[in-house]
């Protein structure tokens, strides 16, 4: 099962990263000082993600 998973950092910061059903590591994100940033973070991926483009970068190569 896809799940995201939040959690503390050895920095006192929270993060989050999305697991594949395979337990890999899909993605991760960069600290947040408070749990509820980490989660609104979340949230927005949720939301937008099914709108989001996808921009190729590499069309030169």
């Amino acid at each position: 099962m896809y799940a995201f998973e939040i959690f503390k950092g050895k920095n006192g910061e929270f993060y989050w990263r999305f697991r594949a059903s395979n337990g890999e590591i899909m993605c991760g994100s960069e600290g947040y000082k408070q749990k509820a940033s980490a989660q609104n973070a979340i949230d927005s991926i949720k939301n937008n993600a099914p709108t989001a483009d996808v921009k190729d970068l590499t069309k030169n190569d």
